[in-house]
């Protein structure tokens, strides 16, 4: 097994027992972190020099449609409802294998291009086992860690998620690549019958998986409360947005375990409703992040995080003002919080807590650098925010599971041209199916 040691970097672990930056060095063995002291002596392993970087946990994106790669900008000015109609009503149902393939590799390698290293694809679209396959493939050849969350396109509200495509990716396209695991993107107790939800939920909490759902904006439809007397909810429960969901039921999603996923700045832009970070912050809980559609926004998750937390500075600082006259004398929310919705939260969503999001011995080596050197960033004060202030160009190396997949500021993946042609030409065809 190769085993390399960075050393020089100020790491910023997101462990709840360090300090939020220290000097240490991190050494490498195979795909798992073996250790991370002040001074490693490992004379077998690579030393690769990261003075003047900050190491983080590689990013978390736990809320992307990497299917719609082919499509950026498309809808830049698009509603959530011209959204719905144009794409889903639409587009979506032309698209073929291939356009899968190229959108969910060139989505999944540009995440890898901006530091995230695990991605939740939830992929809505897969007309039939060739589209999930193909979509599956694009994300191995990535060489990324993924959660490749199945769907299907929007369907009658009876109609159950179906269980023996779940089956089958399970006994071997997701199971044959050991960064892939499964999940399941439902159409969820706000968009199915009661009886379908609550079927849809159970048989993916049998099979173990994260079971995530979209809801935005409206009162909770009787699927909810379906769910809740089932007893359903619970730590693989993801809810996606959650806007429109009242404090009441935000809590009792909180107190059973499940979990969060805000893209805030699609979330603000579309109209979905205002993101739920206060309603969580108040119960003592976190959201994750994703960046939703490149159709309408950048896949940068950082921008993600730094919208985040400014949106909720914003209301919180509206709120004292309303409430003592004055302005706030501290900050409601840290740049260290937010750091970890993209990196702890992220992992937790993905029921991957247990793998990555921290850097700590026995987690998978899933790293990056940020080149603090570069003049956008220097002088870099404080590492945490320096980090979230960082853009694609500062991200100088991605690690996965012990293996670069970005070096000195370059993608290390093969026939980048070929997949950007793919993808054009992907683009221009699909756009043609509708105009």
């Amino acid at each position: 097994m190769s085993r390399t040691l960075l050393r020089g970097a100020r790491v910023v672990t997101m462990a709840p027992d360090r300090p939020d930056a220290e000097h240490v060095d991190i050494l490498v063995d195979g795909d798992r972190i073996a250790a991370v002291d002040p001074s490693i002596e490992a004379p077998d392993a690579e030393a690769v020099d990261f003075r003047g970087r900050i190491l983080i946990p590689g990013l978390v994106n736990a809320h992307l449609h990497t299917w719609q790669t082919a499509l950026r900008s498309v809808g830049a000015d698009w509603t959530l409802m011209e959204y719905l109609t144009r794409l889903h009503g639409g587009i979506a149902g032309h698209y073929t294998p291939a356009d899968l393939r190229v959108g969910t590799l060139a989505g999944a390698l540009n995440q890898l291009d901006c530091g995230t290293t695990t991605l939740g694809d939830w992929c809505h679209n897969a007309l039939s086992a060739e589209h999930a396959d193909a979509a599956v493939e694009g994300l191995a050849q990535a060489g990324i860690r993924a959660v490749f969350l199945h769907g299907t396109p929007y369907r009658a509200p009876e109609v159950p998620h179906p269980l023996a495509e779940i089956d089958r990716l399970l006994d071997g396209p997701v199971r044959d690549h050991a960064l892939l695991t499964l999940g399941m993107a439902v159409q969820g107790p706000q968009y199915s019958s009661a009886e379908t939800a609550v079927a849809d939920v159970r048989a993916g909490t049998e099979r173990g998986l994260v079971v995530s759902t979209h809801q935005s904006g409206g009162e909770p439809a009787p699927g909810w409360d379906a769910l809740r007397a089932a007893g359903l909810f619970g730590p693989l429960t993801n809810i996606v947005h959650g806007a429109g969901l009242p404090d009441d039921w935000i809590s009792a999603l909180v107190e059973a375990g499940a979990t969060f996923t805000t893209t805030p700045e699609n979330e603000l832009g579309q109209g979905h409703g205002t993101p739920v970070t206060g309603s969580l912050l108040r119960l003592g809980a976190a959201p994750s992040l994703g960046t939703d559609i490149d159709i309408a926004v950048p896949g940068k998750l950082l921008t993600a995080a730094r919208i985040a937390l400014a949106h909720q500075r914003s209301l919180d600082h509206a709120r004292h003002r309303h409430t003592t006259g004055t302005h706030a004398g501290t900050p409601s929310v840290t740049a260290r919080q937010a750091l970890a919705w993209a990196t702890v939260e992220g992992a937790r969503a993905l029921g991957l807590a247990d793998r990555v999001g921290r850097i700590e011995v026995g987690l998978q080596a899933d790293l990056v650098a940020v080149d603090a050197r570069a003049f956008n960033l220097w002088p870099a004060h404080d590492p945490v925010a320096t980090v979230l202030h960082a853009d694609i160009a500062n991200i100088e190396a991605v690690m996965v599971a012990g293996v670069w997949r970005k070096r000195d500021h370059t993608l290390l993946a093969s026939g980048l041209d070929e997949v950007k042609e793919q993808l054009r030409e992907s683009g221009d065809r699909l756009l043609r199916t509708v105009r």
